[in-house]
């Protein structure tokens, strides 16, 4: 699976903006009140990893999925898991969130 350092996220979700890629974040609730990413050319879809099956049909078929958790662990079982289960374009962003908060937006809460 591909994999996008932080680094790469803003400006691949702009490249890919007409098609309205998904930053699908599957942390856990609390993780995402504490320390949300929310970024312009993506829809934010946040569905923690253990819901994943349960929600599928909340993922689209036709767009690019670019997965991202806390450190880039679950992410990384999530996009694997979604490109065995037939979706083509997956990516997976590498340091998670908080690679974000260090190289980005030290704003951003670390947890």
């Amino acid at each position: 699976m591909p994999r996008l350092r932080v680094t790469e996220l803003q400006d691949f979700l702009q490249a890919q903006s007409a098609r309205e890629p998904v930053l699908l974040d599957v942390r856990e609730p609390w993780e995402i009140e504490r320390a949300a990413l929310r970024l312009p050319g993506a829809r934010a879809l946040d569905i923690p990893m253990g819901e994943l099956t349960s929600r599928l049909n909340e993922l689209p078929d036709d767009a690019p999925i670019v997965c991202l958790c806390h450190h880039g662990v679950r992410s990384a079982h999530v996009a694997a898991w979604l490109e065995r289960n037939g979706f083509d374009e997956v990516w997976d962003v590498v340091g998670g969130i908080d690679a974000w908060s260090l190289e980005m937006d030290r704003a951003l809460p670390r947890y």
